[in-house]
């Protein structure tokens, strides 16, 4: 019998919420990332915020200190759970916000599994009154190999990237087989498993979503697979302690 997928929580770092923000006032949220192993090799699900730099501009270092961003770079994460940076064989990213993609430059060469409705969004340039998707540098890097693939398909056996639109338009989900039923790894189709269980004063992101419907449809089909577990992007409840 085939041992199934082991999944490796990657813990890439937090943010918290300004005080005089619109949303979750001083709640300090994790950033997750998951390395999912498998018979052909590991399969990593985001790649956190990078490090702040030297060469950043004012309005990225504020940005930072803003939201007391704390960031930790992948390779020690991925070694801390046990994992080479060398075993990854291929990358999705959930959607190209800059949290959930931001060190992706660490893998020329490796393909980039993206809807291409993220990468035309992230690649569109800013206008007035739409600012910056995200950086430039999380797809457009040397050796960057995105693999534009639409809609639901296996990238590795037994793995599945799960179209998931509605908190961005290319967002997806991935989904792991295992003997006991299907183990979804949710990225921000939902915010929290306060929301995925319908708790009324949990972080939720559908009321902030640029496509509300959309989120709604991604959120049903996602309970329609009855996955066994669900583990989030911004959320540690299901983490192995």
């Amino acid at each position: 019998m085939t041992a199934d997928p082991t999944i490796i929580a990657l813990p890439m770092g937090d943010h918290t919420f300004p005080l005089d923000g619109d949303f979750y006032p001083g709640q300090t949220v994790v950033v997750g990332a998951y390395a999912v192993r498998h018979r052909g090799g590991v399969f990593l699900f985001d790649t956190g915020f990078r490090e702040p730099g030297p060469g950043d501009d004012g309005e990225l270092r504020a940005f930072y200190e803003r939201y007391a961003l704390r960031t930790r770079p992948l390779p020690e994460v991925l070694a801390s759970g046990g994992v080479d940076a060398a075993e990854i064989s291929a990358v999705a990213n959930c959607h190209l916000h800059f949290d959930h993609s931001g060190q992706n430059s660490r893998f020329p060469g490796t393909p980039i599994y993206v809807q291409p409705a993220e990468l035309a969004a992230a690649s569109q340039p800013a206008a007035p009154g739409r600012p910056d998707y995200t950086l430039p540098e999380v797809y457009d890097f040397p050796g960057a190999r995105f693999e534009p693939v639409a809609g639901d398909h296996e990238v590795a056996p037994g793995i599945r990237v799960f179209a998931s639109p509605g908190h961005s338009p290319g967002h997806q989900s991935l989904v792991v087989d295992t003997s006991d039923g299907p183990l979804l790894l949710a990225g921000q189709a939902v915010y929290s498993r306060g929301e995925w269980i319908g708790l009324h004063d949990a972080r939720e992101g559908h009321s902030s979503a640029p496509d509300t419907e959309s989120y709604r449809r991604s959120i049903a089909r996602l309970k329609a697979l009855r996955p066994r577990r669900v583990l989030f992007g911004h959320d540690r409840q299901g983490w192995p302690d």
